[in-house]
């Protein structure tokens, strides 16, 4: 669960929460979810600077293939010295690149102070030459958030204008809100028009606010929309009632969980 991790977590938030880069966790649903997360990449990148891809999907969820890139090496790769994190960095026309890091997600709560810091240095390098920075995961892992997507100080589910766009969306929007996830941001791609977009979001906030109850931040369409504008907004413009929810959501959780309390007590 997301509350478990603060500690695991706390080298790479106060990384994450440096300016710049911005840095969002970015979760793509649909059928065409691959090329909604590279879409959103290119379109951050007309708009911002030059967008750093940290993927921590594996496998057939990964960004690789549909990019043209081989599997590369992990950001773990940086222990021991056997390699540099500019050599991890793939290279991918209209961004900075990038950099596969699903072993280091999985590892970094095993970790011990020295080599956890060690991950946090190498992703330093690479931030110094970003000015945004997307965290691709994937949905099946929403239920248990890695510490880099608990760590990211926002969080977009780009939710496709189809009936299995808003099904997964919906799921990971649950999934997150019950790791203890606050606010999410929301945008949504291939829709037919503008309307049928706002129709889309609108259907999927009121479920959302009806059984979840987490507040959704309304980023616009990604073909259409400055989302990176969006992104990169104060945080204080999102909703006003996310403190209330999130308190009220860790006060349900520690209710069902002994020691919950403690561990949320301890989150910024």
């Amino acid at each position: 669960m997301i509350d478990t991790r603060e500690d695991q977590a706390a080298g790479l938030r106060r990384l994450f929460r440096r300016a710049p880069p911005t840095v969002v966790a970015l979760y793509a649903t649909g059928a065409h979810r691959a090329a909604a997360a590279i879409h959103v990449a290119h379109r951050v990148a007309g708009r911002s600077s030059r967008v750093l891809l940290l993927d921590e999907a594996a496998g057939q969820e990964s960004l690789a293939a549909p990019l043209g890139l081989a599997d590369g090496p992990d950001l773990l790769g940086v222990l021991g010295g056997r390699i540099g994190a500019r050599e991890l960095l793939q290279p991918v026309a209209g961004l900075l690149g990038r950099v596969p890091v699903s072993a280091a997600a999985l590892a970094l709560p095993l970790l011990d102070e020295e080599r956890r810091q060690c991950l946090v240095g190498a992703l330093h390098s690479l931030h110094r030459h970003a000015g945004f920075v997307l965290i691709h995961a994937s949905c099946a892992s929403a239920g248990d958030p890695s510490p880099f997507v608990f760590a990211a100080p926002r969080r977009l589910v780009v939710a496709e204008a189809s009936h299995s766009g808003a099904t997964e969306a919906y799921r990971t929007i649950k999934h997150l809100a019950a790791a203890g996830a606050g606010a999410l941001h929301v945008a949504v791609s291939r829709a037919r028009h503008r309307d049928d977009a706002s129709a889309f979001f609108a259907s999927l906030n009121a479920l959302v606010r009806r059984h979840v109850g987490v507040p959704l931040a309304w980023l616009g369409e990604v073909e259409r929309d400055d989302i990176a504008a969006g992104l990169t907004a104060d945080a204080q413009r999102a909703c006003a009632s996310e403190g209330e929810a999130a308190f009220l959501r860790r006060l349900a959780l520690s209710a069902r969980r002994p020691g919950a309390t403690a561990q949320a007590d301890r989150r910024p």
